[in-house]
């Protein structure tokens, strides 16, 4: 298997499953920039949509999208239980939390990167990232993840996002579950693995 990543995207996500599931693969850098790989290829001819994370198969097939690459991964390895049977309530559960990791949190962030978001836009759009955030802050309470035990593929997600925060000036020191959650996965030797093979950890 092959995954494009850009580093500390939210393509980190998949990266953390691939350590955490010990499956084999390749990581390949797709610039966020310059749209190019490191042998020149145009990322656009990977992905026509031009961003990461896309997962290449050993037969060529292209997979693209966090929310079903991250599961596709877990279902390579179910002997990890990172993501619950295919059929069952929980399985149902964790796509509730993929999708709104995706929906709330992930496009959340996602006006206070572009820099053409006007300056007076951002603390509205800030606001009401922090109110969910909150939300998920109450959530945790009382869990060591997502899905309360194992870690899952949600996790590997949420970390991977909420992650963003301190690099947008989004304070969330106050959110004292999110925060200790966020020390427990980055605690873990698959996501330490990730973050080291994309640069984050020295």
């Amino acid at each position: 298997m092959k995954l494009y990543y850009s580093t500390g995207a939210c393509s980190l996500a998949p990266h953390i499953v691939l350590h955490e599931a010990g499956l084999a693969h390749e990581s390949v850098l797709a610039s966020t920039k310059t749209h190019k790989l490191p042998d020149g290829t145009d990322f656009y001819s990977i992905n026509p949509l031009g961003y990461v994370p896309v997962l290449e198969l050993d037969d060529g097939t292209r997979l693209r999208e966090c929310q079903a690459i991250v599961q596709y991964l877990a279902d390579q390895a179910p002997q990890k239980n990172l993501a619950p049977a295919n059929g069952t309530l929980p399985r149902y559960r964790l796509q509730e939390w993929l999708s709104f990791i995706s929906s709330e949190v992930h496009k959340g962030f996602g006006p206070l990167w572009a820099p053409n978001t006007p300056a007076e836009y951002k603390p509205m759009v800030t606001e009401r990232l922090l109110g969910r955030l909150k939300w998920l802050d109450g959530e945790l309470a009382g869990k060591q993840y997502l899905m309360g035990d194992p870690f899952s593929v949600a996790d590997a997600y949420l970390f991977t996002v909420t992650n963003w925060a301190q690099y947008l000036s989004v304070d969330i020191s106050h959110l004292k579950n999110l925060v200790a959650y966020r020390e427990r996965i980055a605690a873990r030797p698959g996501v330490q693995a990730a973050m080291r093979a994309e640069g984050l950890l020295k």
